[in-house]
């Protein structure tokens, strides 16, 4: 009857444990640079948390670039400056977090090759969880100058 028990105890765990995980999914992923001769780019795209337990993106890999970091920008002494956020970006359970252009993004310095209209960009995304996503990120250098397409077009700034 031990046995049994066990099994069921060990069932029951496991249920649990496998229940309880963060489900991650990026949605409208791409890319941007400032041109052909650009030493850095930037990725956006908004990261959604379907499970039931919250996770952190903490750092994205990549091969395009010397550096890659998680970036944000700040206001400091009234001048926008972009930080690198060391502690990643929350993602909590049931939710979504949005980087985008002027907030939080994924940075990428000395870029190896341009960022070309229409290439991907291979990136890897690592969450506190220890779930890692390969991303295949498409550069959509006409995002630059689109404001809707870089998440601005609902957001309230100060018009009445």
């Amino acid at each position: 009857m031990k046995p049994t028990f066990f099994a069921a105890v060990a069932a029951a765990l496991f249920a649990t444990a496998a229940s309880a995980e963060s489900i991650i999914e990026i949605v409208d992923p791409y890319a941007l640079s400032a041109g052909m001769n650009a030493k850095s780019g930037a990725a956006f795209f908004t990261i959604s948390n379907t499970g039931d337990t919250d996770d952190r993106l903490i750092d994205a890999k990549s091969d395009a670039a010397a550096r890659v970091e998680l970036h944000t920008h700040i206001m400091e002494d009234g001048i926008a400056k972009m930080r690198q956020v060391e502690d990643g970006f929350p993602i909590p359970a049931g939710s979504e977090h949005l980087l985008m252009r002027g907030a939080d993004h994924v940075m990428f310095m000395g870029l190896n090759e341009p960022f070309v209209d229409g290439k991907m960009v291979a990136v890897t995304l690592v969450f506190e969880s220890g779930l890692t996503l390969d991303v295949e990120i498409p550069v959509d250098l006409g995002r630059a100058n689109n404001a809707e397409a870089n998440g601005h077009g609902s957001m309230d700034h100060g018009k009445n």
